[in-house]
């Protein structure tokens, strides 16, 4: 079992007061419609907090981060521009969603080349759900005995969380709804969209 960078601290939580919206709008990806949930602001200041708490945990352990692709390399990219302190990312692939939900199924952790043992280890994610991807990736990752193993998410689902993992960073808490946006994707398309916009149901 890796270590999980202490007891977990319970789930941060953002919540939106009175957002302006009004740059936003109702958007069409394939076969479905999406309107606004969380503006670009909104998410700025989440991964602003964030980026702040990681900071003051990490300080003087240069720790690694590993982006989980394609949809954590939005998030990961502007956390990096907030953390003032040493620190190294690298990005892992798995493939685990195909449309509106996760599958379920998840395929070999590819593209770790950094030796991780002994090291303080963030996998960065965009949104953890089930949770079979987080669970998949620390379980790959225990097997290279790194120093400590933590999760910081963009979006965190704990009504769809199905795993006892904590996840101990998180940006956002939503409810259990399909999104898209800031790194997010619709079978390809919406990972450009600033901001989270949510399915119409």
């Amino acid at each position: 079992m890796v270590p999980r960078d202490n007891a977990p601290r319970g789930l941060t939580t953002f919540a939106p007061s009175a957002p302006d919206r009004s740059r936003m709008s109702r958007v069409k990806l394939h076969d479905l419609e999406f309107e606004p949930f969380l503006s670009e602001d909104e998410v700025n200041a989440a991964v602003d907090r964030l980026a702040g708490e990681l900071k003051a945990k990490y300080q003087g352990k240069r720790p690694l981060f590993i982006g989980v692709l394609n949809g954590a390399f939005f998030f990961a990219a502007e956390l990096m521009k907030r953390l003032d302190i040493e620190c190294e990312i690298t990005f892992v692939k798995v493939a685990s969603y195909l449309g509106t939900s996760s599958t379920g199924r998840v395929t070999d952790l590819i593209g770790l080349n950094e030796r991780i043992e002994g090291r303080h280890v963030v996998v960065v994610e965009d949104i953890v759900d089930t949770g079979n991807t987080v669970k998949h990736i620390l379980d790959a990752l225990a097997d290279h005995h790194p120093a400590s193993v933590s999760v910081a998410t963009l979006l965190f689902k704990p009504d769809a969380y199905k795993q006892d993992i904590p996840i101990e960073h998180v940006a956002v808490r939503i409810p259990n709804a399909f999104v898209v946006g800031s790194g997010l994707d619709h079978d390809g398309l919406g990972r450009n969209l600033p901001g989270i916009l949510r399915i119409i149901s």
